[in-house]
């Protein structure tokens, strides 16, 4: 059993998924290696630090959901919005149990300290 060639249209979708590809793996490494390098080489003021993380963070989730993971905003993907919102629930209970938890053993350990 052979394999049959691919169509000129399987081809064009093949090269089109793949410029895809390294489309959304080159802005996921920009996006990667931009946070890294302003902590590492510049000397800017905290707060703008920390705003830059967070855009580039939100950012590498719209990338890869966009070029990994192909949900698009589309109407008929009524389960892609099932998805993201499932995703945003699990984080927000992530982050949040996590940062309860923190700040209780902060209080627990360190009272007369509290902000």
């Amino acid at each position: 059993m052979s394999a049959r060639p691919l169509n000129k249209q399987q081809t064009r979708e093949c090269k089109a998924e793949q410029r895809s590809y390294l489309w959304g793996f080159l802005l996921a490494l920009v996006l990667t290696l931009t946070p890294f390098a302003l902590v590492a080489l510049t000397e800017i003021e905290r707060l703008t630090l920390w705003i830059t993380i967070g855009v580039c963070a939100l950012a590498q989730v719209v990338v890869h959901l966009r070029f990994f993971m192909h949900i698009t905003l589309a109407r008929n993907k009524r389960e892609d919005l099932l998805l993201i919102l499932f995703t945003v629930l699990i984080l927000v209970i992530l982050c949040g149990g996590t940062l309860w938890i923190l700040f209780d053993l902060y209080q627990r350990m360190l009272p007369g300290m509290m902000p």
